[in-house]
């Protein structure tokens, strides 16, 4: 999956950038006060991907 289908699809289920760190970007899911790190590479693998949406407690893409 591409990094900028996978920012579109974490802030339509309400997430927010929290802050950017060197390698990584945050993001907060702030209803379920859960917070993750997305790499900052062009491609993500699909378990990446699904492991973030479980750490921020959204349905998977």
């Amino acid at each position: 999956m591409k990094r900028r289908e996978l920012i579109r699809h974490l802030e339509a289920h309400a997430c927010e950038f929290l802050r950017e760190g060197s390698n990584h970007t945050v993001y907060v899911n702030r209803k379920a006060r859960k917070v993750s790190t997305v790499p900052r590479h062009r491609e993500i693998n699909d378990f990446l991907v699904r492991k973030i949406c479980r750490d921020l407690e959204i349905p998977e893409p």
